[in-house]
């Protein structure tokens, strides 16, 4: 078995934990190999994260869309704070090792937004103004159709996996993370009559951008300031990203044990 390591940096107090999974690993007789921007994932059987939800995104960018088959599912480590993505902790490294290599886990496949010419997201791609500027105008159409014009901060457009990010919020829904569908969620609206609204993900997004104003364009965890008139084009990636879920631990239990939900607030 060979495993790929990726992290974008390992804080001191938690070195110790991250050289006992190393040597859990090399007891378990598995290569490890430290991956870092770019480099090919070809041959590795699966990729561990380590770190918090923003490294898992980032991880994103390893797919090679000439062979996407070829990207090794993803294990998630929190060595972060919330690390709702991941699966394990610090606490669970004694038997992450074990679990895995008897095959006590799930696999679950993620759906992935497809950003034409620009690149994927697991979570949301989102409009946004600068601060201080005025109030951006985002036209969103949905096959060719047109859906308004959402006056605002900006309007975030998310997977299923990325309903419980950014989009939860600003008031979106949550999504089970095999819901055929995306959400479309407009940030600090102008009007009070623009909600979430939820929509098929075999359809074909459209934002618009008709002034000359700057804004950001956010895909997951990157950023880049642009300036309009633009438009882009989303839809569903023609491929899925997969992430390893331990046997211990399920999309419900995670929103109950790292979101709080459903928790009874006691005066």
């Amino acid at each position: 078995m060979k495993i790929a390591l990726y992290y974008r940096h390992i804080d001191p107090v938690d070195l110790p934990a991250f050289d006992y999974l190393c040597a859990e690993l090399r007891q378990a007789d598995v290569t490890t190999q430290t991956v870092s921007d770019g480099d090919s994932l070809d041959g590795f059987d699966y990729l561990f994260s380590i770190g918090g939800d923003g490294t898992l995104l980032s991880s994103v960018q390893f797919i090679h869309t000439s062979r996407p088959d070829a990207f090794p599912p993803i294990l998630g480590i929190n060595f972060g704070h919330l690390g709702f993505l991941t699966t394990a902790g610090k606490e669970n490294l004694s038997s992450l090792v074990s679990d895995l290599l008897a095959g006590r886990f799930t696999t679950e496949h993620r759906t992935l937004l497809a950003v034409d010419g620009v690149g994927y997201a697991l979570n949301e791609v989102f409009l946004h103004r600068p601060e201080g500027s005025s109030m951006l105008r985002t036209e969103v159409y949905v096959d060719g159709l047109y859906v308004a014009s959402y006056a605002g901060d900006g309007v975030i457009v998310a997977s299923p996996t990325g309903s419980t990010a950014y989009s939860l919020s600003c008031g979106g829904p949550i999504l089970t993370p095999d819901s055929s569908c995306f959400v479309i969620t407009p940030i600090s609206a102008h009007t009070l009559t623009l909600r979430p609204i939820i929509i098929p993900d075999t359809a074909r997004l459209k934002l618009r951008i008709n002034s000359e104003q700057p804004f950001t364009l956010g895909i997951d965890s990157r950023r880049s300031p642009l300036q309009g008139p633009s438009t882009f084009t989303l839809s569903r990636a023609p491929f899925t990203i997969r992430l390893i879920r331990l046997d211990t631990q399920n999309f419900f239990s995670a929103i109950r044990d790292k979101l709080m939900w459903g928790t009874e607030v006691r005066q």
